[in-house]
């Protein structure tokens, strides 16, 4: 374990022993801290927060603070971080807020500078949330997720995984699965591409989700008629059949075509 004279560990706090603790950092009582995590100058760790092996947290961020919620009455409420995460300078991350409730990042995902994570948010793998991206409270990333810097998502919000949203987006609804979205507020304007064809899904699965784009977002069909069409052309691609159900079982509604 490597701990910087300068740095204030509670002695309740749990660290692995081969933990970095940089000048200056703060790490809280209830911490859990796995091997390999390197925490930077200044940082700060508080609450119930667990962190995953080979995370790397730098300078200034505040992980497992308070939520920024009215409701919040100083209830017991998680931070679970995963392994092998990049936070970077300034990122705020908050725990949940009822009593046992708990905000989760999954696994390799990259926090740019100055972004935040709300109370009681699900993150996935492999996500990335540039410069100052914003979740509200109880905002859900699927993998693979990228968010412009400057975009802000509203709570509740469900973004479906390899999608990509442009930077300085407003997002009021949720946002369909492998799709690029940009505008106040946020559009559909077509397949995240790059996205799909860099996590291996197969060139019949891409044809397959073009055609069902076109149907769902730029025909003019209402959704309820453009998802049964869908399902009465197109074929058994898995990537569709989990399009399908995401829209299905969306509550707060789908960015629709961007004109």
């Amino acid at each position: 374990m490597k701990i910087h004279l300068s740095a204030i560990v509670d002695k309740k706090a749990k660290l692995a022993d081969n933990v970095e603790v940089g000048p200056y950092a703060v790490i809280g009582p209830e911490a859990e801290i796995a091997k390999g995590v390197v925490i930077g100058a200044r940082a700060t760790i508080e609450g119930y927060t667990v962190i995953g092996e080979g995370t790397r947290i730098f300078t200034g961020a505040v992980i497992g603070s308070p939520p920024q919620d009215l409701k919040y009455k100083g209830e017991k409420s998680f931070l679970k971080i995963g392994k092998n995460n990049i936070i970077r300078e300034y990122v705020t991350m908050n725990p949940g807020t009822g009593e046992g409730t708990a905000t989760s990042i999954g696994d390799e995902n990259l926090f740019m500078a100055y972004s935040h994570v709300a109370h009681d948010c699900r993150i996935g793998n492999k996500c990335i949330i540039a410069n100052v991206g914003t979740l509200a409270g109880h905002v859900t990333l699927e993998d693979r997720v990228v968010l412009g810097g400057l975009a802000a998502i509203h709570q509740f919000t469900r973004v479906g995984k390899m999608a990509i949203i442009g930077g300085c987006s407003k997002v009021v609804q949720d946002i369909p699965p492998f799709s690029t979205c940009d505008g106040n507020p946020a559009r559909v304007f077509g397949l995240n591409l790059v996205g799909i064809e860099r996590a291996g899904v197969s060139h019949k699965a891409q044809a397959e989700l073009r055609k069902a784009f076109k149907i769902l977002f730029h025909s003019g069909l209402i959704l309820k008629h453009g998802i049964e069409k869908v399902k009465k052309e197109l074929g058994e691609a898995e990537e569709v059949a989990y399009l399908l159900t995401f829209l299905k079982n969306s509550e707060r509604g789908i960015c629709r075509g961007g004109k």
